[in-house]
């Protein structure tokens, strides 16, 4: 038996979706709104916050594999305790409840973030830790002290694997996350960053987590990241692919700063997130290479689809839905 959560985010359910279609069993626990999508008899789904200590130990008992795909990406101020509680202590919680009930082994995904992503003329590896001074974010911070939780259960016995994916693409809820993405080029959004990083078809994610599972490896940690591009770049191919208008408007550093600053504001006026944070837009300005080698030095058979086939998949998916709304 399988345990996967965060089976509703993009990752999860595309690893359920995975390890259905190879026959595998899976108990799927999920907080507060069950999995759409799956009527498989080999799933399970279970409702268990990942913070009831009591109740996790229930769930975990005879499982064999645990999949930990759950977490919170916030780049709000206001959420820092709620990253610290679900990154770190939900993770501390799911490495406890593995090792009482003798799991056999568990993979972790993690996010480049907690390597530390500002960093000049450096090419990002897994050898590269988070510290104050590489990281802009409070959620890369909380992504690497969950994965210090991790490092804990294995000296404590566990055998465990760390993921740290890049900006994962995929046809999932555009209203959250990295498919936001998609959602801003289909509405024309104008702007643009010259800003770079890695991105990584979520099938790829998917894929690499179930290689790794399967294997002998433990104690290590890779980045999964299937290709360094620009964020124009991208942002134009799924423009393109969607048949809707480029961006065209360039961002620099001072209007993010402005923008930032007028989004922060405006939260404090409405009481909604704001669409932009210090943090996001430094990331976004943010030029960052990331070093995918060493998966495939481990997985040697392992290929990643093409970034331009990537968009395709996602963007055709993604109108189909709208299509069928």
């Amino acid at each position: 038996m399988i345990l996967v959560t965060g089976g509703s985010g993009l990752l999860g359910a595309v690893l359920i979706e995975t390890l259905l279609a190879q026959g595998k069993k899976i108990k799927a626990i999920y907080n507060k709104t069950a999995l759409a999508g799956f009527s498989s008899d080999l799933i399970e789904q279970v409702q268990c916050d990942i913070l009831d200590v009591i109740r996790l130990e229930e769930v975990m008992e005879g499982i064999t594999q645990v999949y930990h795909c759950a977490g919170l990406v916030s780049f709000n101020k206001k959420d820092a305790g709620l990253l610290y509680k679900i990154n770190v202590e939900g993770t501390a919680n799911i490495v406890d409840a593995a090792i009482s009930a003798g799991v056999q082994k568990m993979l972790h995904v993690s996010s480049v973030a907690a390597l530390g992503r500002i960093r000049v003329n450096e090419t990002i590896s897994e050898s590269m830790q988070w510290t104050p001074e590489t990281s802009n974010s409070r959620y890369g911070q909380s992504k690497y002290l969950g994965e210090m939780e991790v490092w804990r259960g294995v000296a404590e016995g566990l055998n465990a694997v760390v993921i740290n994916p890049a900006i994962i693409l995929g046809p999932g809820n555009w209203n959250d996350g990295s498919t936001a993405i998609f959602k801003s080029a289909y509405n024309e959004f104008p702007w643009y960053t010259e800003g770079s990083t890695g991105f990584v078809d979520v099938r790829d994610v998917a894929n690499a987590a179930i290689q790794l599972m399967e294997s002998d490896i433990s104690g290590e940690k890779f980045v999964i990241s299937g290709h360094n591009d620009t964020y124009q770049n991208v942002f134009n191919g799924i423009a393109d692919a969607f048949n809707k208008k480029r961006p065209y408007k360039k961002v620099t550093p001072f209007l993010a700063a402005v923008v930032g600053k007028w989004e922060a504001l405006k939260s404090l006026f409405t009481g909604n997130a704001p669409l932009v944070t210090k943090e996001t837009a430094a990331t976004a300005m943010t030029k960052a290479l990331f070093d995918n080698h060493k998966l495939l030095k481990f997985l040697p058979g392992f290929q990643y689809h093409s970034l331009a086939e990537t968009i395709k998949y996602s963007c055709y998916a993604l109108q189909q839905k709208l299509n069928n709304q």
